[in-house]
C-alpha cells in the first residue's frame, strides 16, 4: 500500500508541475504582446518561460529541457555556474578599485546572474538586453532581479539591433554575450559582423566576454571570427568547462601580461568577491601570454 501511495504521489507532483507551468504561460500570454513586433524568434513565436526547483537550485527553461540559467536559492546574488564565473574574467584586466565606475552590458539575460552580480555585488552601471519580455518578468518575480533604477536598466530588445545604435558607440566597458534560443544548440549571433558591432560599443579599454556552447557550435571558428575583429593579441580563451562551455575574452586594446601578473590579479579578485578567480590563470590562454 505504501508503494502504491508513493507512486500516486509522484504522479500527482508531475501533474501539478505541468499545471503550474501552463498557468504561468497563460499569465504571461496576456501581457500585451504585439503580433507585429520585431522581437520574435525563428517561426515568429517566443518560447514559453518556466522554471523548476530542485533542492536549493532553481532552473530557468524556455519551453525545452535545455537549462537557460539557474540560481542557488540560499545565495541568489552569487554566480555559481562555472562558465558564468569565467564570464567575469574581464576583472583580470581592469583596475579593481575603479570597477564601480564602469558600465556593463549583458546581451541575453538568462536567469540574470551576471546582471545581478554586476549591479549589486560590483556596484556597476548595468544594462541588460533581452529579447523575451517573459524572461525579464520571470527573473523579477522568481530570480531576485531588482526593478529598474538609476544604476540598472533591463530592457526588451534585439541584441543585434541594439548594439548598432549610435548612442551606444564607445559607451560600454564590459560586454557579456550569452545569446541562445530555447534549444541552446549554438549561439544565436556568432558572425564576424556581429563581433565587429560588439567592438564598436566598447570603450577604448573595454572588454567583451562570450559564451560559446552547443552541439552545433564551433569554438575554433568562433575564436577565429573574434580574432579577425579584435586581433590575435587581444583575444584570450578558456579551456571548456565540464559542461562544455568555452568562454572567449576579447580586449578592445590588446595588452601583454605575464602569468605572475594574472595570478596576483586573480588573488585580489577572489579576496574581494565570491568568484574562484585563482583558478582562471591556469585555464586561460592567449598569444599575448608571456
Amino acid at each position: 500500500m505504501d508503494i502504491f501511495l508513493g507512486f500516486i504521489g509522484c504522479i500527482a507532483a508531475v501533474l501539478i508541475g505541468v499545471y503550474l507551468a501552463k498557468r504561468q504561460a497563460q499569465t504571461f500570454s496576456g501581457q500585451g504582446f504585439d503580433p507585429n513586433s520585431t522581437h520574435k524568434l525563428g517561426d515568429g513565436e517566443l518560447p514559453t518561460v518556466n522554471y523548476f526547483d530542485y533542492g536549493d537550485m532553481r532552473f530557468l527553461h524556455l519551453g525545452s529541457p535545455a537549462v537557460q540559467g539557474s540560481m542557488k536559492l540560499s545565495k541568489p546574488f552569487d554566480i555559481h555556474l562555472e562558465y558564468q564565473q569565467r564570464m567575469m574574467a574581464w576583472l583580470l584586466f581592469v583596475d579593481l578599485k575603479k570597477v564601480n565606475q564602469l558600465h556593463s552590458m549583458q546581451l541575453g539575460l538568462g536567469a540574470a546572474s551576471l546582471t545581478k552580480f554586476c549591479h549589486l555585488n560590483l556596484g556597476m552601471q548595468t544594462t541588460a538586453i533581452e529579447l523575451n519580455p517573459m524572461v525579464i518578468e520571470t527573473c523579477r518575480q522568481s530570480f531576485n532581479l531588482p526593478e529598474n533604477n538609476q544604476r540598472l536598466q533591463v530592457v526588451v530588445g534585439d541584441a543585434a539591433e541594439v548594439i548598432t545604435r549610435t548612442d551606444w558607440q564607445s559607451k560600454i566597458d564590459v560586454l557579456q554575450v550569452d545569446l541562445y534560443n530555447q534549444d541552446a544548440e549554438r549561439p544565436v549571433l556568432d558572425s564576424e559582423n556581429f563581433y565587429a558591432d560588439c567592438k564598436q560599443v566598447l570603450t577604448e579599454n573595454g572588454c567583451m566576454t562570450v559564451n560559446i556552447f552547443g552541439r552545433h557550435s564551433d569554438i575554433k571558428q568562433s575564436v577565429k571570427k573574434i580574432s579577425h575583429v579584435f586581433g590575435d593579441a587581444g583575444v584570450w580563451w578558456f579551456k571548456p568547462t565540464k559542461a562544455g562551455n568555452s568562454i572567449v575574452v576579447a580586449l578592445n586594446s590588446p595588452r601583454k601580461l605575464d602569468k605572475n601578473q594574472l595570478i596576483a590579479q586573480a588573488q585580489a579578485i577572489e579576496t574581494s568577491w565570491s568568484l574562484p578567480a585563482k583558478k582562471w590563470p591556469k585555464a586561460l590562454t592567449s598569444p599575448s601570454l608571456n
